[in-house]
């Protein structure tokens, strides 16, 4: 979940990869550092984040370097913990995204041969392992020497004194490498390259490259391979907060126009045909991709009659239960550790595998047999927006499909329904959950996954508590919970749950809990129960998904930004879970 950034060219690298490191601190920001190599091998690094005018890299000379942005795994946040990491010799430096699960082992054997360790890290090792196997003009022999050893994942760049280069290698994290007029660069996503480039290569698992200023080569398991140079259809602009105060608020208004493109540009028949012939369909995701599961286990089954199971991945690898069929794994950047084991998994069942996902060329699209993609763009903010009603938005063109156009109206409404949604008042309910420690959020049918979804970017942005539940389920343990001071978020729109809503409602009330209610904008008898009434557009029960999706969203972020936390970089996340 770190991330890291290489440079090759003309250019001073220094300063270069500091702003590449910037992009990708949504990955990670506990500590951050960088490591040039003129005539011999610099290295700057420092615990927390980057300051806002850093001129971390501006003293490093050289146009070769490294650098990385570190999400804690091992070791603490501090300055010896930051990456890049260095040899005995200081010659050779190393910067690592991923896990090496013997590092514990290898370190003990290090140690016994006379290597110091400078570092809590399990990435130390990878730098001592080169030391060892290392002659001069051979890095990359050198490297894949020392992949030989390591169990677990990585995606890892490497320098050393004299060497005219970078070695870069894989796996089970994502690497992405650019080409540039006369440069060429590595990072772990896309948004450190797209200002010097559009051409990238997607390495895959095994792959060890050589980036020199004149171009890549490329070696898999000791053969030279070559893999395709595609063009990236993302722009400089798509990175950047256009005028907003965050990137979080950037992205939820732009999902009307994601939503709008997402459903227009996927095609659905073929995982259409596949589910209908499937005997069962699972669909596998973390955290807010499981809850797009959640909604879409019940577009497929109240509209195309599908029955459908939904899996965490983090617990579908281990307990898997009898699993045959079609397995979809969801996956915002394609490159989730839980859900990429879960579909190795499936696979390993013999059963037939589809991806939804927003990254071309990421490592679920590899592995899977079909892969429908969601035209969201690069989302830089951690908590998920647009990306959520991306993946929404290709489960109801699946619905629709398979239900003869049933959806098509809907579909057809649904991004000006989101953009009414935008401009919504909310003061009176931001006001009721800023003074809150507890907030509990409910719903009924596909409302209850929306209601999992509003607690978990309410929790995830403003640090406090929320849980989501179906709304009948409060009275069988957590009204015990609900006081004065505990608001709830009830989401009652029409449909044949509304009577049974509006008594949940009366009930909380009864115990004294504030309800904020959110429900068609003519429901006056919902307005007149609740404390607070958030109206949503007029329209079929599809599009209500989407626009309580955008309230929730937007009561979470000006909660948080009421309450001056750090909305893009929450505390102890990150934003690709590339580890176990």
């Amino acid at each position: 979940m770190c991330g890291i950034v290489g440079y090759v060219g003309r250019r001073t690298a220094g300063p270069l990869l500091v702003e590449g490191l910037r992009k990708l601190e949504y990955r990670g920001y506990d500590s951050y550092g960088v490591a040039t190599l003129h005539r011999s091998v610099s290295v700057l690094k420092k615990s927390g984040r980057i300051p806002p005018q850093a001129d971390l890299g501006k003293g490093l000379k050289g146009k070769i370097g490294i650098g990385h942005t570190r999400w804690a795994t091992h070791g603490e946040p501090t300055d010896r913990n930051a990456h890049p990491h260095t040899d005995c010799t200081g010659r050779i430096a190393v910067v690592h995204n991923g896990i090496i699960e013997n590092y514990a082992k290898l370190r003990e054997e290090l140690e016994g041969r006379g290597h110091r360790f400078l570092s809590d890290t399990d990435t130390e090792v990878i730098a001592h392992l080169v030391e060892e196997a290392f002659q001069p003009g051979k890095l990359q022999e050198a490297v894949e020497e020392a992949l030989r050893r390591l169990e677990g994942s990585y995606a890892i760049l490497v320098i050393a004194q004299d060497e005219p280069g970078i070695v870069a290698a894989r796996k089970s994290s994502p690497l992405v490498l650019g080409i540039g007029d006369g440069e060429t660069l590595a990072a772990s996503d896309m948004t450190p390259l797209l200002e010097y480039t559009e051409r990238v290569i997607f390495l895959e698992d095994g792959d060890v490259a050589t980036l020199r200023e004149g171009g890549i080569t490329i070696c898999c398991n000791g053969t030279a391979v070559q893999r395709p140079v595609e063009q990236v259809t993302w722009c400089l602009d798509d990175v950047k907060k256009g005028g907003f105060p965050h990137f979080m608020l950037k992205e939820i208004h732009e999902q009307p126009q994601v939503f709008y493109e997402t459903v227009r540009s996927v095609d659905a028949r073929e995982m259409a045909a596949q589910m209908r012939a499937s005997p069962w369909v699972t669909l596998i995701g973390c955290g807010t991709s499981y809850h797009a599961g959640l909604v879409a286990k019940y577009l497929l089954e109240a509209h195309a009659g599908i029955p459908v199971r939904v899996e965490m991945g983090s617990e579908f690898k281990y307990f898997a239960p009898p699993v045959r069929g079609l397995v979809v794994a969801i996956t915002q950047s394609g490159e989730t550790a839980d859900t990429l084991m879960a579909l190795q998994k499936a696979r390993a069942h013999n059963c037939q595998t589809a991806a939804v996902t927003n990254v071309v060329g990421s490592s679920v699209t590899r592995m899977a047999d079909h892969v429908l993609y969601t035209r969201a763009g690069p989302e830089i903010g951690v908590a998920a927006t647009k990306s959520f009603t991306a993946q929404l938005a290709v489960f109801l063109q699946l619905a629709s499909r398979l239900s003869d156009g049933a959806l098509d109206g809907a579909i057809a409404t649904a991004h000006l329904a989101m953009g009414d949604a935008l401009r919504t008042e909310l003061d009176g309910a931001v006001s009721l959950c800023t003074g809150a420690k507890d907030i509990f959020f409910v719903g009924r049918g596909p409302f209850y996954p929306v209601a999992l979804e509003g607690a978990l970017k309410m929790k995830e942005i403003s640090y406090i508590h929320a849980e989501g539940y179906p709304a009948g389920e409060l009275k069988h343990g957590p009204f015990a919970l609900l006081t004065p001071e505990t608001p709830v978020v009830a989401i009652a729109l029409p449909g044949p749950t509304y009577g049974a809503m509006i008594s949940n409602i009366k009930e909380m009330k009864a115990r004294q809990a504030p309800v904020i209610g959110i429900g068609d904008a003519g429901d006056t008898e919902l307005a007149d129960v609740v404390d607070v009434f958030l109206p949503l557009p007029d329209g079929p029960e599809a599009v209500h998904i989407l626009t309580a999706t955008v309230i929730l969203q937007r009561l979470a972020y000006h909660t948080a930004d009421a309450l001056s936390r750090d909305i893009d970089r929450p505390r102890n996340l990150a934003k690709s879970v590339t580890v176990e």
